[in-house]
């Protein structure tokens, strides 16, 4: 029977590019998502279950049929300010949920686990770059869900001897719109996208702050392509089935771009200008935030390499483009050439 990963979430924006990139691999991939976003990839190389990713007799169904040789976590309520108003929501689904889905893995006899976590969990940064070490001291709720299950996992591995790694992301960013895969969520908050709808549809861009300690005012953060992050997950994978040690690792590039960049960047791949308004800063929003991904370069043998301004921002572009105009950009597996890294 052929190698099989359970990706849950696997139709959200990080998910459907890491499924595609085990399906290059070589693997069959069975996808258990709600498609809460109603969001409509393409992903007719994989297997589809519409299903919430803690329902006990679906778990059962995968676990028994397939051949499941790791999970790999990414179904979870992503929206920080909705996690200040509705904490509940995040704990149940991000936690609890995960804790049946562990479970169920266990009582079948799977032990690896791939988890999406987030730089969120770092909180305001102690210091930059940010390392695996930091204290962490999450400042939202959904930045707290994520250190939760990472100390959960810590405690499944001593008692159930569960081997896990646990990606911590600072931004995702950038598309495969060769694909058919990019960003869409209902509704959106990454600012790329939102900066690209602002241009093609001629609508003002909101900046929430523009007195941070930086050169140009604005914030900074660390953008990572989001096929440099499906990569590592593949590594990560190889790295469990090698027979090391549980780890967590930050995934960034290690460089920072601020807002104002990426409005320059964006007006120059869309070739026009957006008009911007002034916001107060919002609540939490650190100055600064940039990965040191030393780590996942030494142990992983993990590096970045479709992480630049311009690709994340032209492929981003294309995705959106097509999407808006209908066009099918993706052709069936066996007829494209194949972006292995």
């Amino acid at each position: 029977m052929k190698p099989a990963i359970l990706i849950t979430g696997g139709a959200g924006y990080i998910g459907s590019h890491t499924a595609y990139m085990m399906h290059q691999k070589g693997y069959k991939v069975i996808i258990l998502d709600t498609f809460l976003h109603n969001q409509q990839p393409d992903l007719s190389w994989a297997t589809i279950i519409k299903k919430d990713f803690a329902d006990m007799p679906t778990l059962q169904m995968i676990f028994s049929t397939y051949n499941i040789q790791a999970v790999m976590h990414f179904a979870a309520l992503i929206q920080v300010g909705q996690s200040v108003t509705d904490p509940a929501s995040f704990y149940q689904n991000n936690v609890a949920k995960t804790i049946t889905l562990l479970d169920t893995m266990i009582q079948h006899g799977i032990k690896k686990f791939i988890f999406s976590s987030s730089c969120a969990i770092y909180g305001k940064p102690f210091s930059l770059p940010l390392t695996e070490e930091l204290p962490k001291t999450p400042i939202s709720p959904y930045g707290k869900t994520k250190l939760m299950v990472e100390i959960l996992l810590k405690d499944f591995k001593k008692a159930y001897e569960l081997e896990y790694v646990s990606l911590r992301y600072f931004n995702a960013a950038g598309a495969m719109p060769q694909f058919g895969l990019g960003e869409e969520h209902t509704p959106e908050t990454h600012i790329i996208p939102l900066l690209l709808r602002s241009a093609l549809e001629q609508k003002p861009f909101s900046i929430f702050g523009t007195d941070y300690q930086t050169k140009d005012g604005s914030c900074i953060r660390d953008f990572i392509h989001i096929w440099d992050i499906a990569h590592a997950h593949y590594l990560a994978l190889t790295y469990l089935q090698s027979g090391n040690p549980s780890d967590c690792f930050n995934l960034g590039t290690g460089k920072g771009f601020s807002v104002n960049q990426l409005i320059r960047a964006v007006e120059h791949t869309c070739g026009c200008k957006i008009e911007i308004l002034h916001a107060r800063r919002r609540k939490g929003d650190p100055p600064i935030l940039i990965a040191d991904p030393t780590k996942a370069y030494n142990v992983l043998g993990w590096k970045p390499h479709f992480s630049h301004l311009d690709s994340i921002i032209t492929s981003a572009y294309e995705f959106e483009v097509a999407k808006r105009a209908k066009i099918k950009l993706f052709s069936p597996p066996n007829q494209q050439k194949q972006n292995n890294l």
